[in-house]
C-alpha cells in the first residue's frame, strides 16, 4: 500500500502524448467537417491545419524521446 502517488517522467510523457494525439484527431475531424460543409472559411481552415501541424511536431518530439533509436 506504499505505492508512490507520483508519476515518473516517462509516464507523464505518455499521458501528454495521448492528450496531443486526441487533440490532433479532434482537429482532423474539425478540418474534415469544414472542408465537406459547402463553402469553408479558408482562414479558419488554415489556422486549424497550422494547429494540427504544431501538434504533430510535438507528438513526434515526444515519441522520439520515448522510443530509443536502435542502430542495427
Amino acid at each position: 500500500m506504499n505505492a508512490p502517488s507520483e508519476m515518473n517522467f516517462e509516464d507523464m510523457m505518455r499521458v501528454r502524448l495521448e492528450v496531443l494525439r486526441r487533440e490532433h484527431r479532434d482537429l482532423d475531424e474539425a478540418v474534415h467537417v469544414l472542408e465537406t460543409a459547402g463553402r469553408p472559411d479558408p482562414l479558419t481552415l488554415r489556422r486549424l491545419k497550422k494547429q494540427k501541424l504544431a501538434l504533430k511536431d510535438q507528438i513526434v518530439k515526444i515519441e522520439d524521446r520515448l522510443i530509443p533509436d536502435i542502430i542495427a
